[in-house]
């Protein structure tokens, strides 16, 4: 992982075009994610708006030798979970869908949790506890503020709502590399880590268990899954800190009523 690079407002221009790009991406994929579609015809949707609509890249293929565009990780699983042919959406699941896309240069990353059919209370209370979860460490972005700000807001919502946070996967810094400096725990102590300063951008991303934090990574080598086989849930964005607070750079359509916090 690089260093922390200082965007300049030509760069931060060029991000907030991909983070826009990115968001026309998932409005794209709301009203085709549904019960029977398999997890590759996602990745295949997804690949062909974002090369032939968008004349942009999707980051993620190839990235480690990641072989698809997306991750779709449903119920268990925590993250970077392949796409198959043969693993079609069921009624009750909840499937988070993550994605990166590059234009000009610049790298945009958000996912978002998708309910198929009629989502038990217990999964839809994790899926909105964790959004909102990733709103608290939003929320506490602003210069001058720490990362462990960012990580405690997100490890006190969480706790407070019985649920535990996965320490083994963090945000990451982001712009012209995938994953830049700094980490960005979700977990931390207030005041502690480094000070945000304006034109950091990072992804907020944290993986919220119904159980336990524990997590093993299947034989695959990319899927990670909770070692009690209870649900977790997981929203990103990318954010960028300005002079008096934040900008979340893939802002979906949906999501213009989200209060901001004040500075």
């Amino acid at each position: 992982m690089s260093d922390v690079h200082i965007k300049s407002a030509e760069e931060l221009a060029l991000m907030r075009e991909s983070g826009r790009l990115l968001a026309s991406v998932f409005a794209y994929l709301d009203p085709l994610i549904r019960e029977g579609l398999s997890t590759m015809e996602i990745n295949n949707l997804a690949e062909a708006f974002i090369v032939d609509k968008l004349n942009a890249r999707p980051a993620s293929k190839g990235q480690y030798g990641f072989p698809y565009v997306l991750n779709t990780s449903v119920n268990q699983v925590v993250c970077h979970g392949m796409p198959s042919e043969t693993h079609k959406l069921k009624a009750g699941d909840i499937v988070n869908v993550d994605i990166t896309l590059e234009k000009n240069g610049y790298i945009a990353d958000s996912s978002k949790m998708y309910l198929i059919g009629d989502v038990s209370p217990v999964a839809r209370r994790l899926v909105d506890e964790t959004y909102q979860a990733m709103w608290k460490g939003i929320q506490a972005v602003k210069p001058g503020a720490t990362l462990g700000d960012i990580g405690h807001a997100i490890q006190q919502h969480a706790r407070d709502k019985g649920y535990s946070v996965v320490r083994d996967y963090c945000g990451h810094g982001i712009g012209q590399e995938m994953h830049e400096g700094p980490q960005v725990l979700h977990f931390g102590v207030p005041g502690k880590g480094l000070v945000l300063k304006e034109g950091m951008t990072f992804t907020i991303e944290p993986m919220i268990n119904q159980g336990k934090a524990k997590v093993k990574t299947k034989r695959d080598g990319w899927t990670v899954v909770t070692a009690d086989k209870k649900l977790s849930a997981q929203w990103e964005h990318t954010i960028a800190v300005t002079a008096d607070g934040y900008e979340v750079l893939t802002l979906r359509g949906e999501e213009r009523i989200q209060p901001q916090a004040t500075h």
